[in-house]
């Protein structure tokens, strides 16, 4: 091997090295993004510009003073530090800090399935009827206007406490629009279908009405049954199970696969309209 080429495999580890390191730091910084350990970390930066200035201009005091505060602070980092390294850990261990970039949409639908998810599963359990409808390409507008603004983070403790019996908000529908709460106690139009069952009720027929006039998902707790329905260009799917109504709205909020009413229906269920 030439002296030439030993120059070029060390400049190429050279750049592997330093490319590395780079996209360490890079992923560390996404995983203590957004907590505490921000602050820590520039306070721990200005330790470090004040101990390279005193070294610089012989402030011997400043300098020893500094000097100390370096030597103890890897102990005080690891302790301040402790919930941020256990959670680089975890996502070590899960194979997750090095994988692809969760964007802020992708977690906040994330957050919004459980949410629903959630909610879903206590309503059923507990036959508080619900009515939920999801904006999709289609604009809501003249039905979140019949309704109470909210614009509100969705949470399942806030979806639970607007469906309560007797409470000023239960009596209509909950229009989702971009993973927020848009407006609560709105009216859907009903659906004329002559062949609906005759023993849906008005959430059911409401949900189907929406469905046939936009490209909502609208999902539906029975106040007789508890069971969980959902409807969606004209169609509606009674008596979904939870991990039915997991991968629906994955598909809905986190576009998993082609939003196409004969992909979105392939799970099965008890199938009207």
């Amino acid at each position: 091997m030439f002296p030439g080429d030993l120059n070029v495999l060390n400049t190429l580890g050279m750049v592997v090295d330093i490319t590395l390191v780079t996209y360490v730091i890079y992923k560390l910084i996404t995983v203590i993004r957004g907590t505490r350990a921000v602050q820590l970390l520039k306070g721990i930066t200005v330790i470090l510009v004040v101990w390279l200035l005193s070294s610089l201009f012989g402030l011997r005091t400043l300098q020893w003073i500094m000097s100390q505060a370096v030597t103890y602070g890897l102990l005080a980092i690891i302790i301040i530090f402790q919930p941020e390294l256990r959670r680089a850990l975890e996502q070590l261990g899960r194979g997750r800090i090095f994988g692809r970039n969760i964007t802020p949409e992708e977690e906040n639908a994330v957050k919004t399935v459980e949410a629903i998810l959630k909610s879903m599963k206590y309503m059923a359990k507990r036959r508080i009827g619900a009515l939920i409808s999801i904006e999709n390409e289609t604009g809501m507008n003249d039905y979140v206007e019949t309704g109470i603004p909210m614009n509100a983070t969705i949470t399942s403790e806030l979806l639970i406490n607007i469906f309560i019996p007797n409470t000023p908000l239960h009596d209509g529908a909950v229009i989702m629009r971009n993973n927020e709460i848009a407006a609560a106690a709105c009216y859907l139009p009903l659906s004329e279908n002559p062949f609906i069952s005759k023993e849906l009720g008005t959430r059911h027929r409401a949900a189907l009405g929406i469905s046939e006039v936009t490209d909502a998902m609208t999902l539906i707790v029975s106040e007789e049954t508890g069971s969980i329905s959902v409807t969606k260009n004209g169609d509606l799917h009674r008596d979904i199970d939870e991990e039915t109504l997991r991968a629906m709205l994955e598909k809905e909020l986190l576009l998993t696969e082609d939003k196409n009413p004969s992909s979105l229906w392939q799970w099965g269920g008890k199938k009207d309209g």
